[in-house]
């Protein structure tokens, strides 16, 4: 899962391989999106669990009614000015169809708790990877960050 090339937000190669052995909340983000006030809970999961190895991997995607119009620069201030957001961000990409990128074509085939595999449905839904590097639990977009849903799975794969 972490070998798969992306390139940062900020441009030159995101390095997946920095996060062997760390727990990592892989998740497809949007600015104009009714969820986009997720951020806020997805920072500070990022910053209750990051000195325990944990991070959130924000990837921004256009696919679902254009909510992530924006140029790297626009996102990247964005989640910086409105939400604080710390948390590494990849390049925009496609996570469903011919041009899915590489990253969510390993991710989807994965189960969420209702048993759903695929397409992603919609922006802010998560894949939570584990310290050997495979998705341990993949959550809906109504998922909220901070349930005790995903607290639980995030508190389970690190230790």
């Amino acid at each position: 899962m972490l070998d798969v090339q992306i390139d940062s937000l900020q441009g030159g190669t995101a390095d997946l391989g920095q996060y062997r052995g760390k727990t990592v909340l892989i998740v497809n983000v949007a600015s104009k999106c009714g969820l986009t006030p997720q951020y806020a809970g997805l920072e500070r999961l990022h910053e209750r669990y990051a000195g325990q190895g944990f991070t959130v991997l924000g990837v921004p995607c256009n696919q679902f009614m254009g909510q992530e119009p924006g140029t790297s620069e626009e996102i990247a201030e964005f989640c910086s000015a409105t939400y604080g957001v710390t948390f590494p961000m990849t390049e925009k990409v496609e996570v469903n169809g011919d041009a899915r990128h590489e990253l969510y074509e390993r991710l989807v085939n994965t189960a969420d708790g209702e048993g759903h595999t695929g397409d992603i449905r919609w922006n802010f839904e998560k894949f939570l990877i584990g310290l050997g590097g495979d998705v341990v639990a993949r959550f809906s977009p109504q998922t909220e960050p901070e349930s005790a849903e995903v607290v639980a799975a995030v508190e389970k794969a690190l230790a």
